[in-house]
């Protein structure tokens, strides 16, 4: 297949360290907490800014929205360099307490097996999809020493935005799910399939079973920004 046809970036400009995005936009808010980012690639739609956090440097890069486009986004990171990848993005809540704005660190991701990008990777096969457990435990311990509350528990990563219904969220409620999201089974299972550290932490902005408004950017700007922190001091001891 040759190399990276989205991700234009040259040899040496992505960092081993990695966070994903979803929202160009997230990528700019992301990337002024790096010391000296710049710009590596501006193709497609994939912006990736590189720079230096602490004593690493750290690539942060946009993958669009779902899973053919962030698998790409993913397998491209790694031909580039990426050696540990972690998703930085928002996430409905399924349960009736939840409320906007907190973070929730997932610990496996579930998708279905019959449709979507997963099921081209390993037709018929359920593919383990948890994070790396070095990458997880940074997080969990960062966000404990910075006295931030977060949940953990199994997220849902779905192909339709608009087929999340109440009734659809009840139904991955009583399996155990505890927030819906369109990304992390992608990053978890291509990082199991490529060889390469993945993990997420995800801010929920809206609870989909009391069917609350959807928070704008603008307002989950202050939450993204503790959780961003979170993994750049993880990446920092990683």
């Amino acid at each position: 297949m040759g190399g990276p046809y989205h991700i234009l970036a040259k040899p040496g400009d992505i960092a081993e360290r990695v966070i994903a995005v979803g929202d160009p936009a997230r990528v700019d808010q992301v990337s002024s907490l790096l010391e000296d980012p710049r710009p590596v690639n501006v193709h497609r739609g994939f912006p990736v800014y590189t720079g230096i956090y602490g004593d690493v440097r750290v690539s942060v890069a946009c993958h669009g929205i779902g899973g053919p486009s962030s698998a790409i986004a993913f397998e491209e990171l790694r031909m580039l360099g990426a050696k540990t990848i972690v998703r930085l993005g928002t996430a409905g809540g399924l349960l009736p307490e939840m409320e906007t704005g907190e973070i929730v660190i997932p610990d496996a991701a579930a998708c279905s097996s019959s449709y979507g990008v997963l099921a081209t990777y390993a037709p018929g096969v359920h593919l383990p999809l948890a994070p790396n457990y070095e990458v997880i435990e940074m997080i969990v311990q960062e966000a404990r020493n910075r006295g931030l509350k977060f949940r953990m528990g199994a997220v849902v990563s779905n192909d339709a935005f608009y087929a999340e219904s109440k009734e659809f969220a009840e139904e991955w409620r009583k399996r155990g799910v505890i927030a819906i999201e369109m990304e992390c089974a992608a990053l978890f299972g291509v990082a199991r399939i490529r060889g390469f550290k993945a993990g997420a932490v995800l801010i929920l902005s809206n609870n989909v079973v009391r069917e609350t408004p959807i928070l704008t950017a603008e307002k989950l700007q202050e939450s993204v920004e503790k959780a961003a922190r979170i993994i750049l001091e993880a990446f920092n001891k990683l």
